[in-house]
């Protein structure tokens, strides 16, 4: 990486090497572009200061903005800034949603959903609608946060999924623990899940955990254990 030439800021070390050049807290210290007041409160020393506190980009990406807006030289318009580049970045890696794409495998699953969920502070529950060939029609949040059988309730999953008439459905949902294990709660979930949509006619292809530590599927899990 390179350090720029004596007295070259960020903007000018991303004109003449690119993006790629900068250091994490350069790239901070662009989205902020300016500091505190006082002596070492320039946008990098926020920028450099953030990163210590957090760990990392992915500490401050998991920082909620109530947090962020605590620290020093980062009020809510920059610390709104963060989050939205934090934002753009994940959509980034997790590609567009609009795109019609077919998903046949576990692997396919958690290589989507992997990059967008694994490192929320908290559990996130999505429906994936497909139609008749396994094409990606639409991804609907269920819910958000502890994943009881009273929060993840069939009604709020397959209400969407008829109205779209849906021909089956693919759950994913995080584990901010990083341990992909199917939980006890998860396997009664799944379980009552795909009795509502045998119900309604549409099959619930799979149950997707993803985190830290990979992957797994309640589906594969069943035919093994069967």
């Amino acid at each position: 990486m390179s350090h720029g030439h004596p007295g070259e800021g960020p903007r000018e070390l991303l004109a003449r090497s690119g993006p790629e050049a900068l250091s994490d807290a350069q790239l901070i210290a662009l989205l902020l572009r300016t500091g505190a007041a006082g002596p070492g409160s320039s946008a990098i020393d926020v920028g450099a200061g953030l990163l210590a506190s957090h760990g990392s980009v992915a500490g401050l990406d998991r920082a909620s903005l109530r947090e962020l807006c605590a620290v020093r030289g980062l009020g809510p318009a920059k610390a709104a800034s963060l989050k939205a580049a934090l934002e753009l970045g994940r959509r980034l890696v997790a590609g567009d949603a609009r795109q019609r794409v077919r998903l046949s495998s576990s692997r396919e699953v958690a290589e989507r959903f992997t990059p967008r969920l694994f490192n929320l502070p908290r559990e996130v529950f999505i429906a994936v609608l497909l139609n008749a060939r396994n094409e990606l029609t639409r991804e609907i949040t269920v819910a958000v946060g502890c994943l009881t059988g009273s929060l993840v309730h069939p009604r709020e999953l397959f209400q969407p999924a008829v109205r779209d008439s849906a021909a089956a459905v693919i759950l994913v949902h995080n584990h901010p623990s990083g341990d992909p294990t199917p939980s006890p709660e998860d396997v009664q979930l799944t379980e009552r899940l795909v009795e509502a949509g045998r119900i309604l006619g549409i099959r619930v292809l799979d149950h997707v955990v993803v985190a830290h530590g990979g992957y797994s599927s309640l589906m594969d899990r069943e035919r093994r254990d069967n």
